[in-house]
């Protein structure tokens, strides 16, 4: 399985960005999905994860409210949608694809995209 994280981009601090995470060669069907985040000199980081069925969403501290993950089950997608961006958001966003919510959560995921940049100026 491959993913193909989208979306990414540059915003002004307060605005929003959508991702967008689709599967190639596979399927999101009874899986659990996450984003992770990585900044320039720190350690990936949990955003958001969500479980096939029952129980969830679960978002990483910083969150705060700010960032809803939803999935698509008829297209094989999931997306994060994120408003109030700060600067301290800029990172690159990966999506990952795992058998548990909480293999995900903990970034045990068994597929990983290859990222996509957001960048959020002050």
């Amino acid at each position: 399985v491959q993913l193909q994280a989208s979306g990414g981009g540059w915003v002004q601090a307060g605005g929003s960005l959508r991702l967008s995470c689709a599967a190639a060669g596979g399927t999101f069907t009874r899986t659990a999905m996450g984003w992770f985040r990585q900044a320039i000199g720190k350690g990936r980081e949990l955003v958001a994860a969500t479980p096939w069925h029952n129980g969830g969403p679960y978002y990483g501290d910083f969150v705060k409210g700010r960032f809803t993950i939803t999935r698509a089950e008829d297209k094989d997608e999931v997306y994060l949608q994120m408003n109030r961006l700060i600067p301290e958001d800029t990172a690159i966003y990966y999506c990952t694809q795992g058998d548990t919510v909480d293999n995900v959560r903990k970034g045990r995921g068994d597929y990983w995209g290859q990222g996509t940049q957001v960048t959020v100026s002050s």
